[in-house]
């Protein structure tokens, strides 16, 4: 088996948090993608579990056997990096090959391993050539399948696509995709990019600030986020945050650029409080005037072919709070001037400003 197990897990460089307490398991088999923004402590979690970090405090298990004291050589891990680390003046079979010569494996198992993975990777035809004449995507795959031959029982990948191009990045994450349907290998993947993280992992751990916001399965991010971090973060455009408070019958008012709407919740329980209401860019939609929930005076319009960004502001000051809506292209044009919206009172999300915590309504 190859479960790994993370608990309580602290990191320091002196005065200096940078891992704050994460736990979590991760089963035999399955992909488990680390996002976060850039600085957020997903990338050093990663080297914990791969023994290229020493733990501050805390533990890490793999396949049941804790590794904290454990060298990186005798983890049963593969790595792969952002920037491929391949040896220029070796070619792809060499390159694969290589970590198996140094581990003592025969000739012919080692044939057998890299012939295996390059036709896995469809590789075979460039195993006689150096990285310099491989393209980007080529090179990554090569990365791949020096960690392939290894036979790991885990593999991290330490945001392994970064270097390529929009449309190779689609077709590699396809590709990492069917690798692990093959593989079944348990798989940690470290990403900055909300999209990859949405359509590669099982499950996903949410990082801030070197500690966890969330952890689940990506459409249950995307759906119920646990915090404001979070539904700002997953998303694009984020997920509009408005201020607004619930009056003593439960209604929603929000109170913007000198202008006051009601939105559609009726929540008794939450008379008089202040609360942060969330609505998704995607869950809003135009309508007439008259069954408009919100009225953003609109200063941006982002075409993207099928679909706009418009941006605006509630309230006509210009000083409101900031609004984005995703439309279908032929439901609104490049104006400047109020716009009338409206959304299901189902999308509608609610969270408490001073903790950035989701109350269920």
């Amino acid at each position: 088996m190859s479960e790994v197990s993370i608990r309580n897990v602290f990191k320091s460089f002196g005065a200096v948090k940078v891992i704050q307490g994460i736990s979590m398991d991760v089963a035999n088999g399955e992909f488990v993608v680390l996002v976060g923004p850039s600085g957020c402590g997903k990338s050093t979690l990663l080297r914990m579990v791969a023994g290229l970090e020493s733990i501050t405090s805390g533990e890490i298990a793999i396949g049941g056997r804790v590794v904290n004291n454990v060298e990186p050589k005798d983890r049963d891990i593969a790595m792969v990096f952002q920037n491929y680390a391949l040896y220029p003046h070796k070619s792809v079979y060499e390159n694969m090959a290589y970590g198996l010569r140094i581990r003592g494996l025969p000739k012919a198992e080692i044939e057998t391993l890299v012939q295996r993975a390059a036709a896995t990777l469809e590789l075979t035809e460039l195993l006689k050539r150096s990285p310099r004449e491989l393209s980007g995507g080529q090179r990554q795959r090569v990365a791949m399948g020096r960690a392939i031959v290894r036979q790991p029982a885990v593999f991290l990948f330490d945001e392994p696509l970064s270097n390529l191009d929009a449309k190779l990045r689609v077709q590699m994450r396809a590709e990492l995709q069917a690798l692990h349907r093959r593989l079944e290998t348990t798989t940690l993947y470290v990403t900055h990019d909300q999209v990859e993280a949405m359509t590669l992992a099982e499950r996903m751990l949410v990082m801030n600030q070197g500690r966890t916001e969330q952890i689940g399965a990506p459409l249950e991010v995307y759906t119920r986020p646990a915090t404001t971090f979070v539904a700002g973060f997953i998303g694009s455009p984020p997920m509009n945050l408005i201020p607004g408070r619930i009056d003593a019958g439960g209604g929603a008012l929000v109170t913007a650029g000198g202008e006051t709407v009601r939105l559609p919740l009726a929540v008794p329980a939450l008379g008089g409080r202040e609360v942060l209401l969330g609505v998704r860019p995607e869950h809003l939609e135009t309508c007439d005037p008259a069954a408009a929930l919100l009225t953003p005076d609109i200063n941006f319009v982002e075409l993207l072919g099928s679909d706009s960004l418009v941006y605006g502001y509630l309230g006509a000051d210009k000083r409101g709070v900031r609004l984005a809506a995703r439309l279908h292209a032929t439901s609104t044009r490049a104006h400047d001037g109020a716009l009338p919206l409206r959304f299901e009172p189902e999308n509608l999300h609610v969270f408490d400003p001073a903790t950035g915590r989701r109350i269920e309504v």
